[in-house]
C-alpha cells in the first residue's frame, strides 16, 4: 500500500491507515490519493514542487458517499456537513469497493442508527450510495431531579419521630403504617 509522505506527516497519534487508493490515470504530473483511516477520510491532491492540497472529513461529519464502478475504473464522491463535495475518479475498482465497505463499517460504528445503502446496477456500471441518517437523540424517560443528601436525612428523621410517636401510643398502627409508606415513597 503506497502512502504519500504528506499523509504520514498529517496523521493523528495512533491513527491507522486502512486503505490508500491512488488515481490511475490523469493529466496531472502527481496523482491524487484517497486515504481511509480508522478516524476519517482524506483526499490528497499532490502538486508539483512539493505543494499539495489535503482535505479530511472525520466520520462524524461525513454525510454522503457515492461510489461508482465501471468496467475500467471507479469514482468516489464524498460530501461532508460543511464542505463542498470531493470527487476522485479513475481509482482501482476492487480496492475502492473494499474502501467503501470500510467507510460503511466505520460510520455504522459511530452512528446511532445504521447508515442507509442505496445500490444501482447498470449494464456497464454499478453504483453504491451510503447516506448517514440525520440523528436525533431523545430521552425515553424524563429527567428525574436527584434527591439531595440533606432531604434524605430529613426523611429519616421523620421516620424516627414517627416511630417514637407509635411507640408512645400517640398514633395507631394503621396511622403509623400509612404515614411510613408516604415518607418512604418520597425517598
Amino acid at each position: 500500500m503506497e502512502v504519500p509522505r504528506e499523509i504520514e506527516d498529517n496523521l493523528y497519534p495512533n491513527e491507522q491507515i486502512m486503505f490508500s487508493l491512488k488515481k490511475k490515470f490523469g493529466l496531472q504530473i502527481k496523482p491524487a490519493f484517497l486515504i481511509i483511516t480508522d478516524r476519517r477520510v482524506i483526499v490528497l491532491d499532490q502538486k508539483i514542487l512539493g505543494r499539495y492540497e489535503m482535505t479530511d472529513v472525520p466520520y462524524e461529519k461525513l454525510e454522503f458517499v457515492r461510489f461508482k464502478r465501471g468496467k475500467v475504473g471507479s469514482e468516489f464522491l464524498i460530501k461532508s456537513e460543511d464542505l463542498t463535495p470531493m470527487k476522485l475518479t479513475w481509482l482501482e475498482k476492487d480496492e475502492a469497493l473494499s474502501a467503501l465497505n470500510a467507510i460503511r463499517d466505520a460510520l455504522n460504528a459511530i452512528a446511532v442508527e445504521p447508515v442507509s445503502i442505496k445500490r444501482k446496477k447498470g449494464i456497464w456500471w454499478e453504483e453504491w450510495e451510503i447516506i448517514k441518517p440525520a440523528e436525533l437523540i431523545t430521552r425515553a424517560t424524563p429527567i428525574v431531579k436527584p434527591v439531595s443528601h440533606d432531604m434524605k436525612e430529613d426523611k429519616f428523621e421523620q421516620l424516627k419521630k414517627l416511630k417514637e410517636l407509635y411507640d408512645m401510643g400517640i398514633i395507631s398502627q394503621e396511622e403509623y403504617e400509612e404515614k411510613r409508606k408516604k415518607i418512604l415513597e418520597q425517598i
